[in-house]
């Protein structure tokens, strides 16, 4: 194994049963390897946002805890904790070529922190940790499977939000950067599910209440905006992230991570006066 990728196993097997510590870790890496990267230090704001949820429900938990958290939770967090180690090893001069697609473009992110480079490098991760550890998806609730779907679609929407400003939202396009920016809080706009999921883990309801549950507005960006354009979203960022298995995650514009095709109807929309508007004001394009 080169040097950087076993330095980046290291750092995470530290902190694998310890969240906080994962935390701690994920924010070491905006700092860069010297412990000064300006540029790249706003991009932490939304990561950090969302593994804060993560540790607030407990999904990161070790095994041996009173209360266990999620092994799909803490595998993907894991993934994304790696590669983002492994690029800081490269850039600060360790050896060797990067391990994986994934840590190449957290390295392209280093030296080019553009938001569409983070979207590349985050969601990329995402997207390889989603497809390698399917098996343990398939092991959670239904809730919990419901909501994987409902995170990963809306973090490759606020990519598309940056960098195919014309398909994720129309003639509104210029406002599209500025929305999907994650140095700026309104990506917490599309990634919020801290007002539908309680901060518990696992989850003791079924969909149907959760989706009772459900933000209004959230339901609008789900519903309005994401769902009319979900097949075409997938199968812009499977190009994008050069991931083509992520078409395995969708079919006919339904979410199939770890979610039977026969139970495709709780992507259908709710009937609603306002989503028929929204739809026409903002059709896919």
């Amino acid at each position: 194994m080169a040097e950087a990728a076993a330095w980046a196993e290291q750092r995470v097997a530290m902190v694998r049963d310890d969240p906080a510590g994962r935390l701690a870790l994920m924010e070491r890496c905006y700092y860069g390897p010297f412990g000064q990267a300006p540029q790249h230090l706003p991009f932490r704001r939304a990561a950090r946002s969302f593994m804060r949820w993560q540790l607030g429900r407990g999904v990161l938990q070790p095994a041996f805890h009173a209360r266990p958290g999620s092994p799909w939770w803490r595998a993907v967090n894991e993934r994304i904790l790696r590669d983002g180690c492994e690029a800081v090893g490269l850039s600060g001069g360790l050896s060797g070529p990067p391990s994986s697609q994934t840590a190449a473009q957290w390295l392209a992110f280093a030296l080019n922190p553009t938001a569409q480079a983070w979207y590349r490098a985050h969601n990329g991760s995402v997207v390889a940790a989603y497809l390698e550890h399917r098996s343990l998806a398939e092991a959670e609730s239904e809730p919990e499977r419901f909501f994987m779907n409902v995170i990963l679609c809306r973090v490759l929407y606020t990519h598309a939000l940056v960098a195919a400003p014309r398909m994720s939202l129309g003639w509104l396009r210029a406002l599209a950067p500025l929305l999907g920016d994650p140095r700026l809080g309104m990506t917490g706009i599309f990634l919020q599910l801290s007002r539908v999921l309680p901060d518990e883990y696992p989850l003791r309801d079924d969909v149907r209440y959760y989706l009772a549950q459900e933000h209004g507005f959230a339901r609008l960006v789900d519903f309005g905006m994401i769902v009319p354009r979900m097949q075409r979203l997938y199968e812009w960022s499977a190009r994008e992230l050069a991931v083509p298995g992520l078409l395995d995650c969708v079919r006919d514009g339904a979410l199939t991570y770890a979610w039977p095709f026969e139970d495709r109807h709780v992507w259908d929309p709710p009937r609603s006066l306002v989503l028929p508007v929204i739809h026409r004001v903002l059709p896919p394009r």
